[in-house]
């Protein structure tokens, strides 16, 4: 798969796929404003939890290069506390996904804490900090395939047929993804038969993008319908259940897309072991248990239609929850860039974030 955000340095600018239009055509957006960036994330041309926060970061520097001139060089601090407000602004674009505020929290610190003399130096060391996570998330992607393929082989052996949900793969990270990086790694390492991928309604991420990158990629797959999944299981023919996560509490529950929760507990019923795959920016240890997660309700529309056609009568009431989340009771395991976490998970992720800081 081609990357999923290009930063072109000499037009200022960020290139990425519209991910509302494949996989029936490829539609590249340029971004050269804050605001497009926001409206892109906003309106999910582009997604996946570790890439809008590295998207996140990238449109911050381009606020940057949109305002540098309402500033005189030596005014700093004036800079910074306008530029503190529009990293609440991107912040709070998407509210689930722990990562974007985490990335904008990460860009706000670097550059408020290093003494720069004007605000030039100031906008050009957050310029580097964003190509620095950039690359970060690129070896992120292949810790996490590797970590998780390796303690597949040692605990489950070969021939796994495993189960994804939604999309956590090239186009939801900056690398070849989190989830979907670990299957990737397992069919390189010659420990998978095949991919099953749910579709993931309403917004059909995984018939859409997930089974779009595995076919690019070619690795082997069946496409089902998210209410196929417990039957399969009961019959012997899912493995092992492996998503994403978009915020992480501090006991190991994990908001991901609407629908692994329901994933969960047909996995626990038929003794399938159930991971997360996801980077430590997804861990939120400020809060205990998912409960405390705020979930982000998404347009009608987006149940109503596919792909601008109306599949439901005019007046159809609706609900449309983007999350939902996957109490730690039901999961085997969180696959991390550092490592796997097993149970106790608030132990384990104590313990892991620690030795961050160490």
């Amino acid at each position: 798969m081609e990357k999923s955000l290009i930063y072109k340095p000499s037009a200022q600018e960020i290139v990425f796929l519209d991910q509302r239009r494949l996989p029936l055509e490829k539609v590249y957006v340029k971004c050269d404003s804050f605001d497009c960036m926001r409206d892109a994330i906003l309106h999910m041309k582009l997604r996946g939890a570790p890439l809008i926060g590295v998207a996140g970061a990238f449109g911050l520097f381009l606020w940057c290069l949109e305002n540098q001139k309402k500033y005189k060089e030596a005014d700093v601090a004036r800079f910074l506390r306008d530029f503190q407000k529009a990293c609440g602004e991107m912040a709070s674009t998407r509210p689930t996904a722990v990562n974007l505020r985490w990335a904008c929290d990460r860009v706000y610190k670097h550059v408020s804490q290093k003494n720069n003399k004007n605000v030039a130096s100031a906008i050009e060391s957050i310029r580097k900090l964003c190509i620095e996570m950039d690359r970060e998330d690129i070896k992120m992607c292949e810790n996490i395939g590797a970590n998780g393929a390796r303690h597949f082989k040692k605990k489950y052996g070969g021939h796994l047929r495993i189960l994804t949900h939604c999309n956590a793969g090239s186009l939801a990270t900056c690398g070849f993804g989190t989830a979907l990086g670990v299957i990737v790694t397992a069919h390189k390492n010659g420990i998978l038969d095949h991919a099953f991928v749910d579709e993931t309604r309403p917004y059909l991420q995984g018939a859409r993008i997930t089974a779009y990158e595995l076919s690019q990629d070619k690795i082997p797959y069946y496409l089902i319908c998210d209410n196929m999944a417990g039957w399969l299981m009961k019959k012997g023919e899912i493995d092992i259940v492996v998503t994403g996560a978009d915020r992480i509490a501090a006991n190991g529950d994990a908001a991901n897309k609407i629908g692994t929760y329901s994933l969960s507990v047909l996995a626990r019923e038929n003794n399938v072991p159930m991971y997360i795959a996801a980077p430590y920016s997804t861990f939120d240890l400020r809060i205990k248990t998912g409960e405390e997660i705020v979930i982000e309700e998404r347009p009608e529309r987006e149940v109503t239609h596919v792909f601008d056609v109306r599949i439901a009568p005019e007046g159809a009431r609706v609900k449309n929850p983007s999350f939902d989340v996957t109490p730690h009771r039901n999961l085997a395991g969180i696959i991390t860039e550092l490592g796997v976490i097993e149970k106790p998970f608030t132990r384990n992720i104590k313990k892991m974030m620690a030795g961050l800081h160490e």
